[in-house]
């Protein structure tokens, strides 16, 4: 997609998050306190991204994982922004940030944490 059709498809918000690298507050997206089952998808192109069986309560407010649905549907990119070392998570289909990833996340589900802004997702609820 072009720019002009990310901004028809997007609201401001998430093309601000999606398109532009931001991030939403923490503790005010649709997804960071949701228990339903079901697979969250790119808000973007649709790809299919996580699982609510690899969600978990962080405590951080943005909706967490422990892995991805399939690691060929992200791309993660080393981000030194704002004075800190992290990797991007990347939408691999339509190339839209996503958030973060970080070492702090459940040890026995392999000490990994997606921490997705709730603005990149769409949840296709199993329920």
């Amino acid at each position: 997609m072009t720019n002009g059709e990310f901004k028809n498809k997007l609201t401001p918000e998430q093309y601000r998050v999606m398109r532009e690298g931001g991030t939403e507050p923490a503790f005010t997206g649709k997804y960071w306190n949701e228990h339903s089952k079901g697979m969250y998808h790119c808000a973007a192109c649709g790809a299919e991204l996580f699982s609510s069986d690899a969600k978990f309560d962080s405590g951080t407010g943005w909706p967490s994982f422990t892995e991805p649905t399939n690691l060929e549907h992200i791309e993660l990119r080393p981000d030194d922004s704002n004075g800190m070392h992290r990797m991007e998570v990347v939408c691999k289909k339509c190339g839209s940030h996503l958030g973060h990833l970080f070492d702090d996340g459940p040890k026995d589900k392999g000490g990994k944490r997606y921490c997705i802004n709730s603005a990149c997702l769409a949840l296709e609820n199993k329920e």
